[in-house]
């Protein structure tokens, strides 16, 4: 490889880098050219890309980036997995591969410029998607807000139960002498006439 195409490929890396919000590195050994194209189908199908390249070359391109943690992972033939979007769903998607075995294992990953172990990552793949995450964020917040509602409108409610309890009390006791008054009186027996 020519100066210029190491140089580029350096360049194209680091800004690889610089737009992923995840990078993991692991081991690459032994994958047929149907598992790495099935692989790298599945991870472009959530944002993410899997990356070869040699260690000096990935140690040039991590140099001043958020993802100098991950020099300590490399050595030997190394994959650099990287993601765009969610760094949970890349992590899931990872976790997926577990029948490829030794030959794609995890080494360690960097997300927002902190080291990851493998265990850590795998603690990341069980979390829920972000949406999720973001659902139940917004029904705590929620909660407070609702039950806010609740107590303020409470003696508005009760005192409207008080007045519809009297008024059908009221109306019950008004409604049975009214009762009583439009049944016919007996008729009082007519006086007797003279004559």
């Amino acid at each position: 490889m020519k100066k210029s195409e190491k140089t580029a490929l350096v360049e194209d890396l680091n800004q690889s880098f610089v737009r992923a919000s995840i990078a993991l590195v692991s081991e690459y050994r032994g994958m047929t050219a149907a598992e790495s194209t099935e692989m790298r189908k599945r991870l472009r199908a959530v944002r993410g890309e899997m990356r070869v390249a040699k260690n000096t070359l990935v140690r040039r391109a991590i140099k001043g980036t958020a993802y100098e943690a991950l020099d300590s992972n490399l050595g030997g033939q190394i994959g650099l997995i990287l993601s765009y979007e969610d760094p949970v769903v890349l992590a899931k998607t990872f976790a997926s591969f577990g029948p490829l075995g030794e030959k794609l294992k995890l080494r360690g990953a960097v997300l927002d410029g902190k080291a990851l172990t493998p265990a850590q990552v795998q603690a990341l793949a069980s979390l829920p998607p972000r949406a999720v995450v973001f659902g139940q964020l917004l029904g705590l917040l929620n909660a407070p807000a609702t039950q806010l509602v609740r107590l303020l409108n409470e003696p508005g409610s009760y005192l409207a139960r008080v007045i519809d309890a009297i008024g059908k009390k009221n109306g019950a006791a008004a409604a049975a002498p009214a009762a009583a008054s439009s049944e016919p009186a007996p008729e009082a027996a007519a006086p007797a006439s003279e004559g």
